[in-house]
């Protein structure tokens, strides 16, 4: 009688400790929980112009933010009835995962390993690799056919452009401001990455421009917590973004932003 008891005890100690050693899993809030809440939880950048940056004043502005707080006015009423949350890229996933958002809109593609663990919305805006350059002489893509063209190390721009340009010649970088340096001595005639980054580029540096040409595509998407109990919400968001694009407001905020919009498929040496 004693060694069953004492075979109990230990049992129920050990589940407590795996209880206490595992990790819960946080359950992300559905649209019935933001509703009584009053408020719309949203991960988003802090140091990415056009899409999501603080201004001189300190406040967030960007197309991302504005979409972010559209879908505040369409899903609560209210367009300030959002909390802006600042997110690493690293971590715009995993906030959702973890429940300390509801949606992240922080420039994500959606790929499938991704869509493994979260869901995505329909594309608010399509991005991808284009390339900018301060040479006059430089004004379509088939003015690099054998130019040096600076591209981060390790991003799939590299693939993208020496498919577009097969005898241009690629050089590395490790950051924008060691790409802007190679420009400004003459060391690169061109820097090719993502147009949404660009657009900022342009912004900050005017003496620059940007060329119209698409290499690729890339969609833009909120990301949202997968699983049947958030139907609801993510039937909201998508039919609020289909609205959008459909009535033109995607595409005048960001043409308002100053990022480009793909029109055509550009092909190479056009």
């Amino acid at each position: 009688m004693l060694k069953h008891k004492f075979f109990n005890f230990g049992m129920v100690f050990g589940l407590t400790a795996v209880s206490f050693l595992t990790p819960l899993r946080v359950r992300s809030a559905q649209l019935e929980e933001i509703e009584q809440r009053g408020q719309l939880i949203v991960g988003v950048k802090d140091n990415l112009r056009p899409l999501g940056y603080r201004d001189a004043d300190g406040k967030l502005q960007g197309l991302e933010i504005d979409l972010a707080r559209r879908l505040a006015e369409e899903l609560l009423g209210d367009s300030d009835a959002v909390v802006l949350q600042q997110v690493g890229n690293i971590d715009r996933l995993k906030v959702v995962l973890d429940g300390e958002v509801d949606l992240t809109i922080a420039r994500v593609t959606a790929t499938a390993p991704r869509r493994r663990l979260v869901d995505f919305s329909i594309p608010y805006y399509l991005d991808g690799t284009g390339l900018i350059t301060k040479d006059p002489l430089i004004t379509r893509l088939g003015d690099l056919h054998t130019r040096t063209i600076a591209i981060l190390n390790h991003s799939s721009t590299i693939a993208i452009v020496q498919y577009a340009l097969p005898e241009s010649r690629v050089v590395g970088v490790d950051s924008y401001q060691e790409a802007r340096s190679l420009l400004e001595n003459g060391r690169a005639d061109a820097f090719a990455a993502d147009n949404s980054i660009l657009s900022g580029w342009v912004q900050d540096y005017p003496e620059y421009r940007m060329l119209p040409v698409w290499l690729s595509g890339e969609a833009l998407c909120v990301v949202m917590p997968k699983g049947l109990q958030y139907t609801k919400l993510k039937q909201r968001v998508n039919n609020a973004i289909a609205r959008w694009q459909a009535d033109g407001w995607l595409a005048q905020r960001a043409t308002a932003w100053g990022l480009p919009l793909r029109r055509k498929k550009v092909k190479p040496y056009e």
